[in-house]
């Protein structure tokens, strides 16, 4: 059972196609607008996303329409929606250190995107849901992708953080890695962040809930990518465009909590 399981997966897949997965991931970001408080502060933005396209410009695959926002929620997360969009909340700004604990953050959702895990997590919820026989109607179907995009809607419908496999999350760690490293940046930012969610996990664990439902324990990351980047410098650390913006988003009006978000 568990190898037919395996192919029925594999020959499930084949049905999101890149385009499939764009357009999905259009409508998702959709959605998530209506929900999510947007900060709008040019300058803040313009430095996220500046960030993002240096790290997508060295992601491998297939070439997504990536787009970089910034929720105004105080907690620390950040996730990456199918086909392309990537969102970090303001307390990811406020919790990062340096340049490269930022660029960690971005590069680890970019690789989601890049490997996706989002067609293959969608792919498994269709069939857990007993949707096989959809998606065997849309086999020779010219119609196909239309309709696998609004079966993937209907796995997305309650709520928008796909939560991936401990397995996607180790390779995003990797791939995360490589991307911080083929653009510049000191890779080890990336553990350093995620001790800081460690410690946050210890003083406030409400402002890394969401997170930690989405992701393993960061401490166990962190060990893993250390042994995996070793302890040389290597790449950029910081820069004074990312502590300008630091010092911009304290002096904004406060972010929202998400447990008051409605």
């Amino acid at each position: 059972m568990p190898m037919i399981l395996a192919l029925t997966t594999a020959w499930a897949i084949s049905l999101i196609s890149v385009s499939d997965e764009i357009k999905l991931g259009q409508q998702t970001q959709r959605e998530v607008r209506k929900e999510i408080p947007e900060l709008t502060d040019q300058e803040v933005v313009a430095y996220v996303r500046g960030i993002g396209r240096q790290l997508a410009a060295r992601a491998i695959g297939p070439k997504y329409p990536y787009s970089f926002s910034v929720a105004n929620y105080k907690e620390l997360n950040a996730f990456a929606l199918p086909g392309g969009p990537v969102w970090v909340h303001r307390g990811i700004l406020h919790a990062a250190v340096n340049e490269s604990q930022f660029a960690g953050v971005i590069a680890h959702e970019i690789a989601h995107i890049a490997e996706r895990h989002a067609a293959d997590q969608i792919t498994k919820q269709l069939v857990a849901n007993g949707l096989l026989g959809l998606l065997g109607a849309i086999l020779g179907n010219d119609g196909g992708g239309a309709r696998t995009a609004q079966a993937g809607a209907q796995i997305l419908a309650g709520g928008y953080l796909l939560k991936f496999s401990r397995d996607d999350e180790r390779e995003a760690d990797r791939v995360g890695v490589r991307i911080m490293q083929r653009a510049g940046w000191d890779p080890r930012g990336m553990p350093e962040f995620m001790e800081i969610l460690r410690r946050e996990q210890g003083r406030d664990a409400g402002s890394v809930e969401v997170f930690l439902s989405s992701h393993p324990a960061p401490g166990e990351r962190a060990a893993d990518l250390r042994r995996l980047i070793g302890t040389r410098a290597s790449g950029r650390r910081d820069s004074g465009a990312f502590q300008s913006v630091k010092a911009r988003v304290r002096k904004l009006p406060p972010a929202k909590s998400m447990a008051r978000k409605r």
